[in-house]
């Protein structure tokens, strides 16, 4: 068994740090009002937003939960990853030039102009909750579980705390912009270490894939691991919901969520926003090779781990040689970090700029910045106390799926209808947001007495169809909203691509992007 880690590991991992905290300082020193702060200016391009989006949904949640999963049933996980790529498509088209028009400061705000204030307040607070305990709060949990494999005598409640405040500190001195610049570091790291674990694992089949397919199908594990399509009923990811629930949920995810969409409302302009979108979706491509394979590999390199959620970082620990482990070690942390620092400061956003500032309309910039900061660190603390109660759950991967299964649907409803139509006003948005989540109450407590068991990409489909009804029943019985009250926030007065040359036309990326997902997808099927 090899030691723990290296002290050269330690010292890449050092220096990673002592980068990371002096970018955020840097940074700092430009940051002076509420737009440096949660908008980078609005000066971000398209490379910059392309690999923070990518770094930030890359986070040690979903390093740990893809090899996890992808060792207890397989490829089919990859859903999740090429699954965004059409989402992000969809996103680019439908929701991004009105998000870029609009000059919104954060998504709730667009429900605001649709829906009325009420609207805006109830899903501002709803991305608050979600932030802190699905993307704050999984991520510490995960990273602190990576980090104890490494470190066996460390304290989760410790760990959470300490990786909380790291963050914590560099988002709150340099907000968005120390996080997407940092980001574009973390992603280039993620790409690099996790494509060298990729292959350090394939050299042990001799770079041979028919070795590879003969060990795992040879495994007492297999469970129609290297099929993309389970069956109907199956209990871990049934085909269907790969088409359905999968991508309901993703559109939310990359469309609406705070810490997600905040890049792109930083964008120079749209076309940044739209190629910046496009190439997250390019590099959402690579997990499936350098992520899923090697938790695929695992069954037969690690066969008899009992808990799927060490199978990365065992990966790490087992087969990496010295220096390489520390630069896999660093983009780990890299994950960890990365999202932990968008989740604060999008959190701190909604507070600032839904809750605060509508209320003290005669804040300066620097008053907006000072809440800002104020309530990164709250958030940061808040995230810490949750996290590790996450070890009480069944599993990473599905704590974060099943609430968000319970919690977004209505959400994508309003943005859907709102786009798409021109009935519903406010009080249809609030009814909508509200009566669905009484119905997701309701089987969230029936499934976990036993009396409900759909899978959560059936549920998140079928709560999808529950708000769309009670949408329209509420739309019927008010008053259709003012024509001119929508003229700029419905479909059929948008400009949807900004025109340029076929090969920087992101309409022809788009398709090239659709193409190489298909592909991706048939090699498995």
């Amino acid at each position: 068994m090899k030691m723990p880690i290296h002290l050269l590991d330690l010292a890449i991992i050092v220096a990673y740090f002592i980068a990371v905290v002096w970018i955020g300082v840097y940074v700092a020193r430009r940051t002076h009002g509420g737009e440096d702060l949660f908008l980078a200016g609005r000066r971000l391009v398209w490379p910059v937003i392309g690999f923070s989006l990518f770094a930030s949904n890359i986070s040690s949640t979903t390093l740990v939960g893809l090899a996890g999963n992808a060792y207890r049933y397989g490829v089919a996980v990859s859903a999740f990853e090429w699954g965004t790529s059409i989402v992000l498509v969809v996103m680019m088209f439908v929701l991004i030039p009105f998000y870029l028009k609009s000059r919104i400061s954060t998504v709730p705000e667009f429900l605001e102009r649709r829906y009325g204030p009420r609207a805006r307040r109830y899903f501002s607070a709803l991305n608050i909750f979600l932030s802190l305990v699905v993307d704050t709060a999984g991520s510490l949990f995960a990273g602190a579980m990576v980090l104890q494999v490494f470190f066996p005598g460390l304290d989760i409640w410790t760990t959470c705390i300490v990786l909380a405040l790291l963050a914590g500190i560099y988002t709150a001195a340099g907000g968005l912009a120390a996080v997407v610049f940092t980001d574009v570091i973390q992603g280039v790291i993620l790409l690099l270490g996790t494509a060298i674990l990729a292959i350090i694992c394939f050299s042990q089949f001799d770079y041979s894939w028919a070795a590879v397919t003969e060990g795992v199908r040879a495994s007492p594990r297999y469970n129609g691991h290297l099929s993309m399509m389970r069956p109907a009923n199956d209990p871990d990811l049934p085909w269907p919901g790969m088409f359905t629930g999968v991508l309901l949920l993703g559109f939310y995810y990359w469309s609406m969520n705070q810490y997600i969409v905040q890049r792109v409302l930083g964008a120079k302009n749209m076309a940044h926003a739209q190629r910046g979108a496009l190439l997250a979706g390019f590099l959402k491509l690579s997990p499936l090779f350098i992520m899923v394979l090697p938790g695929i590999m695992a069954v037969v390199l690690l066969p008899d781990l009992t808990d799927p959620d060490q199978v990365f970082p065992t990966l790490v620990r087992e087969y990496l040689p010295v220096g390489v482990l520390g630069l896999v070690m660093a983009g780990l942390i890299a994950a960890i970090m990365s999202s932990i620092d968008s989740t604060l400061n999008s959190a701190s956003t909604l507070v600032t700029l839904d809750f605060v500032k509508p209320r003290r309309e005669n804040m300066t910039d620097k008053e907006t910045a000072r809440v800002g900061r104020i309530c990164t660190f709250v958030f940061m603390i808040l995230a810490a106390i949750w996290a590790p109660m996450i070890q009480y759950f069944e599993g990473l991967f599905d704590y974060l799926q099943q609430i968000l299964t319970f919690a977004v649907p209505p959400v994508i409803i309003l943005f859907v209808m709102g786009v798409f139509t021109h009935r519903g006003g406010g009080r249809t948005g609030i009814i909508t947001l509200a009566g669905t989540h009484l119905v997701s109450l309701g089987l969230f407590i029936a499934q976990t007495t036993g009396l409900y068991g759909l899978h959560f990409t059936y549920t998140a489909v079928l709560l999808t169809f529950v708000a769309a009804g009670i949408f329209w029943i509420a739309a019927l019985s008010e008053a259709k909203p003012d024509a001119e009250k929508l003229a700029d926030l419905t479909w059929s007065n948008r400009a949807v691509v900004p025109k340029g040359p076929w090969y920087a036309d992101s309409r022809f990326l788009a398709g090239v992007l659709l193409v190489l997902t298909a592909l991706s997808i048939l090699m498995f099927v």
